[in-house]
């Protein structure tokens, strides 16, 4: 895999970001597509047919489901058959430590991942095949549910990351348990947005670059594409604006601080004042 770099056409990055926008504000955002073109902006070498293929070989799992399933039930059985066990989708510690493993090509490519990536392949693969099926955004470790969200007590959850695994209700409170130290709430077990399936994608890649100084680059493009999401958290700006002075853009970044600072200012004058205080600090390294 190659990451994105400074030989990576301007223009086609900056058409990928545009893709990417346009499919985050059409009226029912593909879940496969932006993943797809998050991986597009991370790796220059998939370029359209890569993403047409990436698409296909979804299709292509979704036509080995069996026919004729209707419950629940048979619908995540048969996807732990398929993905867990044929085809050994599946996930392990070392994966939290590659950034392969939060790029849904690389993913379908490697049969590895992690759970909101694995949980896409579930959910793409099984929407295809007609089964209800959506996203679980429990904290801390994403899963896939089968039913009617709405009916909890008819809703069968499995753990993609774990190759399918069905999960009870106590597996469910002892995920939840032990990524908050709280019990689970019913909320978390409703359908998660496409979109904030995407978010939390990036949220990954971010926090797998921020504990490598090096890959500024990757933490940069990943904060870029949270910003063209419809919603995100507005703090992102800042960090956006540390990256790049982090990098050496000590002009821009200290416009995008001060740009910052003064929204911030409606609200927290002290903390705007610290802001200001920074962006006239990057100004001065170029002295």
């Amino acid at each position: 895999m190659h990451d994105e770099s400074p030989d990576m056409p301007a223009d086609r990055s900056a058409d990928r970001r545009q893709q990417f926008a346009e499919e985050a504000r059409s009226e029912r955002p593909d879940l496969a597509a932006l993943c797809l073109l998050v991986g597009a902006v991370a790796d220059p070498a998939v370029d359209d047919p890569a993403l047409d293929a990436a698409q296909i070989e979804l299709d292509r799992l979704a036509g080995l489901l069996p026919f004729g399933l209707s419950a629940p039930h048979a619908w995540a059985t048969a996807l732990a058959d398929l993905l867990g066990g044929r085809l050994g989708f599946r996930g392990s510690p070392p994966d939290y430590q590659r950034l392969e493993s939060s790029l849904l090509h690389e993913v379908l490519r490697r049969r590895r991942g992690l759970p909101i990536l694995l949980s896409v392949v579930w959910i793409e693969v099984a929407r295809r095949a007609g089964a209800p099926v959506y996203g679980v955004a429990l904290p801390g470790h994403f899963v896939v549910g089968f039913g009617d969200p709405a009916a909890t007590d008819e809703q069968v959850l499995v753990d993609p990351f774990a190759g399918g695994r069905l999960l009870t209700g106590s597996d469910a409170d002892l995920l939840v348990a032990g990524a908050t130290g709280a019990p689970l709430d019913p909320s978390m077990l409703s359908a998660a947005d496409p979109l904030d399936v995407v978010l939390r994608i990036l949220n990954n890649i971010r926090a797998w670059a921020s504990t490598r100084p090096e890959r500024s680059d990757v933490a940069l493009w990943a904060v870029d594409l949270s910003l063209l999401l419809p919603s995100h958290p507005a703090r992102l700006r800042y960090e956006r604006a540390q990256l790049l002075v982090q990098r050496g853009e000590f002009l821009t970044g200290a416009a995008e601080l001060d740009a910052y600072a003064d929204l911030v200012a409606a609200v927290d004058r002290a903390a705007a004042d610290t802001i200001k205080g920074r962006a006239r600090a990057a100004r001065a390294m170029l002295n």
